[in-house]
């Protein structure tokens, strides 16, 4: 259906899938960018090197019928690279909202009952 954007569109899915909670619930995660910095830094050299060695090895390939074609540094497609960006970040995103999501029902909850009484 996309074509050469279908893993941009799945990463898109993902962002739209999960950077609503950031304004639902007020999370602030897109305000720290430090956090963001590490959380990215942590992981994604080494899963981008792994990447590459296993490119390299051909113990995986990506479509060429599903990517965009654009090739980064090490032979991995510029859709991998934008994967350990957009996932992180999602990730911290999913797991703030659910940590938040009790305390803000909570909260709708009583404004609720306050505004009913």
């Amino acid at each position: 259906m996309f074509g050469h954007y279908s893993y941009l569109a799945m990463l898109g899915f993902v962002v739209v899938a999960s950077f609503w909670l950031e304004f639902a619930f007020r999370l602030r995660v897109l305000r720290d960018p430090i956090r963001l910095a590490k959380t990215i830094l942590a992981a994604t050299p080494i899963f981008i090197l792994w990447d590459a060695y296993a490119i390299s090895q051909k113990h995986w390939t990506f479509s060429e019928a599903l990517t965009s074609g654009i090739i980064g540094p090490f032979g991995v497609p510029l859709e991998e690279y934008l994967f350990f960006l957009v996932i992180p970040i999602a990730s911290i995103l999913t797991l703030e909202g659910v940590r938040n999501f009790f305390p803000t029902l909570k909260f709708w909850l009583a404004k609720v009952k306050e505004f009913r009484s």
